[in-house]
C-alpha cells in the first residue's frame, strides 16, 4: 500500500452544539486533498480528538471520509486505544468501512514492556487484512516503543509503516534495521526534512492543515535532490511547525490549527473538553502566524 509522503492527520470539525459538521468535514476533505495535496488522510487520530469521539461516530468518520475522497487519497481509520480487545474490536469494523488502513497509538497509561507492546500490536495486526501503521508518541502516552520492537514488528506481513515521534537517531535505527518496504514517517512537522535525510518516507502531518502545498514542495525539492531549496522551503514552514504548538505558549493539539482553519475559511468550529478553545492571546498570535 502506498500512502504516500504527505499525510493528514485531520481535524473533526464540530459544530456550535458539539456534534460532528458533515458539510464542514466534506469541505475539509476536499480542501486537503486539492489545496494542501494531502496524498492520505488520517482519521480519528489524536488530532482528530480520538478520545473524545465514540465508537460510532468514528465508524460514521470512516464511511464518509472514504465516500468523501471517492479514490483521491487513502484514508487511514485510527483505531489504537489502550485496549487490545477493544482495538481489534474497532479495527474490524473499520475494515468494513472500507479505509485503506489503521494506525494503532502505542497504549498509554497501561504502560506495558516492550514483549507487551510486540504482542498488543501483533494481536491486532492478526485480527485484519488491513495494512497497519504504528504510531510511537512518547510524549503523549508516557511510553516509547524501541527500535527493536518495531523492526521486530516490521516483519508482519501487514505491518506496513510507523509514525515515530522519537528521535532522529531512533528513526535511523528503525530505517537500517527493518526490511525495505517498511515506511518510517515522522510525526513532528519540524522534522520533516531530518526524517527524509535519514531515510524516512514522509510525514503524517498537522502543519499540512494550513501549508500542506508548500510542505510538498519542500518534500519533492528534497527527493528531487535540490536540498538547498529544500532547507529554505523549511525555514520558511518553520515558524508554523512550532507556532502551532507553542502559540504563544505550548497549546494542546488541535485547539491551534483548528483556529487556523477557521482564518483560512474552513470553519471546523472548537475542541471537545476536556480540551478548551484558544485565548484571545492565542488566537491573535495564530493569527498573525497563519
Amino acid at each position: 500500500m502506498d500512502y504516500g509522503r504527505l499525510m493528514t492527520a485531520m481535524v473533526t470539525p464540530f459544530d456550535a452544539n458539539g456534534q460532528i459538521d458533515w458539510e464542514v468535514t466534506g469541505r475539509l476533505i476536499d480542501y486537503l486533498i486539492e489545496e494542501q495535496l494531502s496524498d492520505t488522510l488520517v482519521v480519528s487520530g489524536t488530532t482528530g480528538e480520538s478520545p473524545t469521539l465514540t465508537d460510532e461516530e468514528k465508524l460514521a468518520l470512516f464511511r464518509f471520509s472514504v465516500e468523501r475522497a471517492g479514490g483521491r487519497c487513502k484514508i487511514i481509520a485510527g483505531t489504537g486505544s489502550n485496549n487490545t480487545a477493544h482495538s481489534i474490536h474497532l479495527t474490524k469494523e473499520a475494515e468494513a468501512c472500507g479505509v485503506d488502513g489503521v494506525l494503532l497509538v502505542t497504549p498509554y497509561y497501561n504502560k506495558p514492556n516492550q514483549e507487551g507492546l510486540y504482542q498488543h500490536f501483533k494481536a491486532i495486526a492478526e485480527s485484519t487484512i488491513l495494512p497497519v501503521v504504528l504510531y510511537n508518541v512518547p510524549g503523549r502516552t508516557g511510553i516509547n516503543l524501541s527500535a527493536e520492537t518495531t523492526i521486530r514488528l516490521a516483519q508482519l506481513d501487514n505491518v506496513v509503516a510507523t509514525k515515530d515521534c522519537a528521535s532522529p537517531d531512533q528513526l535511523t535505527q528503525i530505517v537500517t534495521g527493518a526490511p525495505s518496504t517498511f515506511r518510517v514517517y515522522s510525526g513532528d512537522d519540524s522534522a520533516t526534512l531530518t526524517t527524509l535525510a535519514v531515510g524516512g518516507h514522509g510525514i503524517i502531518s498537522v502543519a499540512s492543515h494550513v501549508i500542506g502545498a508548500k510542505m510538498k514542495q519542500l518534500i519533492e525539492a528534497y527527493l528531487s535532490g535540490d536540498v538547498r531549496k529544500a532547507a529554505v522551503l523549511h525555514q520558511e514552514c518553520h515558524p508554523v511547525f512550532k507556532g502551532l504548538f507553542e502559540s504563544p505558549h505550548p497549546v494542546p493539539n488541535p485547539v491551534a490549527v483548528k483556529y487556523a482553519l477557521t482564518l483560512k475559511g474552513i470553519p471546523v468550529g472548537s475542541v471537545r473538553l476536556p480540551l478548551v478553545p484558544a485565548t484571545e492571546a492565542e488566537k491573535e498570535f495564530i493569527s498573525k502566524l497563519i
